[in-house]
């Protein structure tokens, strides 16, 4: 039985979906700008894979990523649309030994990662459109210090300052156009 007063799942709500699709970010080619957070993510985390995955309805995708080949996966396979109802970083010492991931085939199988940690990429109204997330092959029993915690939490930041940029920039020239066609 369904319970009607639940909110809906964080993947499939709409407002978080439209502005996600409001970025414009979705399917958009690799920058430098963020692939240089991810690379500073897996360095300050000491981690062998960092992402910037952004969770669709259906898939989520990878702006940039480093030490991790694929572009998006099936949301089945997504650890990152776990934190979406996070009100914090989502930490997962052992991605085998969590009820929500241990049957991951990205945790059974190729590339077997074991630990997760994602900071929200929040949205200024509070939607949480993805994740700036390191991983690991290895179980982190303690999860991140807290020097490499505030890291992660201080580049997601970043990624959230680089998108409102480019939603303002867009706009601007809407304007501008606007303008000059009046």
């Amino acid at each position: 039985m369904i319970d009607r007063f639940l909110p809906p799942h964080p993947v499939s709500n709409a407002d978080r979906l439209a502005a996600l699709d409001a970025y414009g970010i979705l399917g958009t080619a690799p920058e430098r700008t963020f692939d240089g957070i991810v690379l500073l993510a897996r360095q300050i985390c000491a981690a062998p894979a960092a992402l910037i995955s952004f969770v669709a309805e259906d898939h989520q995708w990878f702006k940039a990523r480093s030490g991790f080949a694929p572009g998006q996966t099936p949301l089945s396979q997504s650890v990152c649309a776990h934190a979406l109802h996070q009100a914090d970083l989502l930490v997962i010492p052992d991605l085998t030994a969590d009820p929500r991931t241990r049957d991951n085939g990205l945790v059974t199988g190729r590339p077997h990662l074991r630990f997760y940690a994602g900071a929200p990429l929040r949205t200024p109204e509070g939607l949480t459109l993805g994740t700036l997330c390191v991983l690991d092959t290895f179980p982190r029993p303690n999860g991140l210090p807290q020097e490499q915690a505030e890291g992660l939490h201080a580049l997601a930041a970043q990624v959230m300052a680089q998108l409102e940029l480019r939603r303002e920039l867009a706009a601007a020239k809407a304007e501008i156009a606007r303008l000059v066609a009046a």
